[in-house]
Parts: structure tokens; C-alpha cells; sequence
């Protein structure tokens, strides 16, 4: 490599570790590794940065906050009366296209290399053991990657395709056309009711589009019951047509250029797009994995990414299928380009588990895991519901209540909200907590602390929550439980 982190033209290359994906999880774990002293070339086809950047959490999130910031203006007496209007669609989307810097990587690109890490634009497959040949973008040639130490998959994941009568070869929207639209559609249908279909109803309806949300299950199957009632509440109040339990038999184009969706009971819907978001799968095909004798559809890996089997394959972030969240997958890559350094210095042996918790392993992976949906209300929840934990084997309670303190009174009229906590009754510490309503996002890296630090109940009763602030929520589970 070069001094600058350029790859020279099409030739055999060595260098110590080679990640596959540029997006933010293989941006990670190739700064890990060059921090720890060792050589790292990115290998990416498309855009620097990857999904998160261009079409998943930026954009969408972009899309999201101006609607809830209107709501937020509207929900307090005095403000309340100085709005006017709706939101400015156009105002909105180049907000966003702002985010997504225009979907323009050249900033991405000078972080690289002002970081120290090589780069080369193509596509890379495996040939064995760290080599691997690379399919140049600019028709260059075929270059040759040879890492002496480990390479890594940040390969992140794709849309599962739902097997829907009439829907191969029609034109609708995944995620990404979602979030990178520039026209607000009259009619929309959403199908599929988790996290990604969810946020996008509210932000389109918010936008103006009439929107009708069609999902297999209820709508964000995977958190408790109160919290998503508060939410399908909020999608409600924005006119979202939300269609639960509910089978899709088939689609069809229209002769205007819309869209019809079968239902299960015998119903028609019309709209003018359709968006599709039933679910990922991490992405793993075409990478040469079959030839190495590996499994191209899911690799079972260790804390610490090391691919079961090998002693130099990694991976990390949505291609590992763990956890499918971008600071997740972040967390992940810190973690194994922290195990490729130590070994590559022998400070850790082959493939050796570290300590749980020692900086070379993604341990929170399975007890202190943080998300959010940024629907308007919020959910925000970290480690497991009381299901989980008790599935677990933990000796669970819970402990529940409306969110309702002076703090959220102030926050917002008529603030509804819920929270919970789960407890592991032999240890006396937290295993879970979620949070519901306007603005709870922000107490979820306390509650992600308190469970990663194993924080004794009788000891978390000293953390005293300020006056008045949402935060108050947690004195009263807390005197709720029984402290």
C-alpha cells in the first residue's frame, strides 16, 4: 500500500487484515485493527459508508424527526396555538438528502484514508484461506488480496423477499426506496409490521401520503403488549390504516401504474406504491464461502466473530445474523478487530474465548442489547422482557406502571406512556427494562448501563433521578418493587 492508504493498480497485494464492506460495522473493525497497529484494506462495491449512512438510520430518521418535532410543538399548551400548517414535504426530503450528503461518499472516502486504511472499490470472493480476488469497479483488472492475519465479512444484510403471488417482477419500494424517495406517494401500503414498516408509515403519513399497514402478526411482535398498543395509538392518530393479523394472498400492477393487494378475507386495497419491508438476511452469497466449504446462508461464529472452523474468518454486524442493529454490529466490530490484534501479538491464543466482558468479545450480544423505535411514541428497550429472561432460566418478576410524572406532565399534555423492569430475583439486579411514550429514547443508555454493570437493586435506589424530568420513571418502579 501507499503512504496515503491507496491501492496501487491490479497486482498481488498482502497487507495483515481485509474487511469486506465499507459500510459503518466494517469501518469499525478495520479502525480497530489499524489502531492496534496492524495493516487494513476496506473492499467495497458501492458506497462508502453503507446502508446506515444512505438508506437506513440517517435517512429514515431524518425522515421522522420533523413530523415529531411538529407533534411535540402541538402537544404543549401556548406552543399549540403557534402552529400553523403542516409539515413542507420538500422542506423535509432535502433535509434528508442533507443527511445522506446527497448519497456522495467522498466524505466517507477521506475518512479512510486520513485514517490510515487502504481502499479498494470492487467486488471481492474468497479463493482460499485470506486470499482472495477482487473484480475492480473501475475495469482495472482483477486484483489479488492476500491477508496474513484474518479477514472479515461486514458484508451487513438484504431484504427478504415475502413469496406473495404477483410480486416478483413488480416495481414497489424496499427500505431503501423508502427512505431516498423524493415525491410523497397519495396512497401507500406498507407491508410488514416490524421496526422499519412501522417508522416509515408514520413518517410517510406525517408527509401526507394516506397510508394502510398490513402485517402478518401485530405490529412489533417482538416488544410487550403495552408498549406497542401506545404505538398503534400514535399510528392511529395519523390516520394509519393498521391491518394486524392479516394474510396477503396476492398484488397486482394497475393500468394507472398503482397498485392492488389481496387480503385474506376476501378485501382489495388500492394504492399508488407499495413498500415491502418483511425482514433482512444477513448477505453472504457470492463471496466464495461454498468452496471453503462454509455455509452461504448463515455462519455460526463466537463472541468474538471467529467463524466456527477456521482460525482467520470473521464476521460481524448483520452478516453474522445476531443482532441486526447498526451500533450493535459496531460494537461487534470494535470487539473482533480488538481479538485480530491480540492475536496477530499472540496476547491471545488461537481460538481461545476471551473473559465475557474483556474488550475482544461482544458479550452484551446476549444480555444488554439497546434499541429504539422512533415512531412518535417511542420505544426504547435493552436486554430481555420477562418471557425471554424466564426462558433463560432467570427466576424473573416485572414490575410495570404508566409512565406518569411531573416530568413527562410537563413534557407533553395528555402525556401517555409505559415503562417496565425485569428483575433477576436471585441476583437482585435488572435483566430488562422498557420504556414507552414521547422522548424515552434518551433514558435508555442509563437502563443499558445499569444492566451491563450488573447494578444491585438497593444500590440503583441511590441513583437519584432529577427533578422534574422523565427520569423520575425509575424512583417510582423502583418504590413500585419494593425499595
Amino acid at each position: 500500500m501507499t503512504q496515503d492508504g491507496d491501492i496501487p493498480g491490479p497486482q498481488r497485494i498482502e497487507t495483515d487484515v481485509v474487511v469486506l464492506g465499507a459500510g459503518a460495522v466494517g469501518e469499525n473493525a478495520a479502525a480497530r485493527v489499524v489502531q492496534g497497529g496492524l495493516e487494513a484494506v476496506l473492499v467495497e462495491p458501492a458506497l462508502i459508508g453503507g446502508e446506515c449512512s444512505y438508506w437506513a438510520c440517517m435517512p429514515s430518521k431524518a425522515l421522522l424527526r420533523p413530523g415529531t418535532a411538529l407533534q411535540s410543538a402541538r402537544s404543549v399548551a401556548g406552543s399549540r396555538e403557534a402552529v400553523a400548517g403542516t409539515l413542507d414535504a420538500r422542506a423535509v426530503l432535502e433535509r434528508r438528502d442533507s443527511f445522506t450528503s446527497h448519497w456522495d461518499d467522498a466524505g466517507q472516502e477521506e475518512w479512510v484514508r486520513a485514517t490510515g486504511i487502504g481502499l479498494v472499490r470492487g467486488r471481492a470472493v474468497l479463493q482460499g484461506p485470506r486470499e482472495l480476488r477482487v473484480e475492480t469497479n473501475d475495469d482495472g483488472g482483477p486484483l489479488t488480496l492476500v491477508a496474513r492475519h484474518a479477514v472479515v465479512l461486514a458484508t451487513g444484510s438484504t431484504p427478504v423477499v415475502p413469496p406473495i403471488k404477483g410480486l416478483d417482477g413488480m416495481d414497489y419500494w424496499g427500505t431503501r426506496e423508502a427512505t431516498s424517495a423524493h415525491e410523497v406517494p397519495q396512497r401507500l401500503l406498507v407491508l410488514g409490521g416490524g421496526v422499519a414498516g412501522t417508522e416509515l408509515s408514520q413518517a410517510w403519513a406525517r408527509l401526507g401520503s394516506t397510508v394502510t399497514l398490513v402485517a402478518r402478526h401485530d405490529v412489533l411482535d417482538n416488544y410487550p403488549e403495552p408498549a406497542r398498543e401506545l404505538v398503534k395509538a400514535g399510528l392511529a392518530a395519523d390516520g394509519v390504516d393498521v391491518r394486524t393479523f392479516t394474510g396477503t394472498e396476492f398484488v397486482r400492477g394497475t393500468a394507472d401504474g398503482g397498485v392492488e393487494m389481496g387480503l385474506a378475507d376476501g378485501s382489495v386495497l388500492a394504492a399508488d406504491k407499495l413498500l415491502v419491508s418483511t425482514g433482512r438476511t444477513p448477505a453472504l452469497s457470492g463471496l466464495g464461502l461454498e468452496g471453503l466449504g462454509l455455509d452461504a446462508v448463515r455462519l455460526a461464529s463466537d463472541d468474538t466473530g471467529l467463524v466456527e472452523g477456521t482460525d482467520w474468518l470473521y464476521v460481524v454486524g448483520d452478516a453474522a445474523g445476531k443482532v441486526l442493529l447498526t451500533h450493535q454490529g459496531k460494537y461487534e466490530a470494535r470487539a473482533t478487530g480488538a481479538a485480530i490484534t491480540a492475536r496477530a501479538r499472540g496476547s491471545l491464543s488461537g481460538a481461545g474465548a476471551p473473559a465475557p466482558w474483556s474488550r475482544e468479545v461482544s458479550t452484551a450480544d446476549h444480555y444488554a442489547v439497546p434499541q429504539v423505535v422512533f415512531t412518535d411514541p417511542e420505544i426504547a428497550m435493552v436486554g430481555r422482557t420477562l418471557e425471554q429472561a424466564r426462558a433463560d432460566g432467570v427466576n424473573a418478576s416485572e414490575t410495570s406502571l404508566e409512565l406518569s410524572v411531573a416530568g413527562s406532565a410537563l413534557f407533553a399534555d395528555d402525556y401517555r406512556g409505559w415503562a417496565q423492569m425485569v428483575v433477576d430475583e436471585d441476583r437482585k439486579v435488572l435483566v430488562g427494562m422498557t420504556f414507552a411514550g414521547p422522548g424515552v429514547s434518551e433514558l435508555l443508555h442509563a437502563a443499558t448501563i445499569a444492566i451491563t454493570g450488573e447494578v444491585p437493586l438497593e444500590r440503583l435506589w441511590h441513583a437519584v433521578p432529577s427533578y422534574p424530568t422523565i427520569s423520575e420513571v425509575w424512583l417510582r418502579l423502583l418504590e413500585k418493587y419494593g425499595l
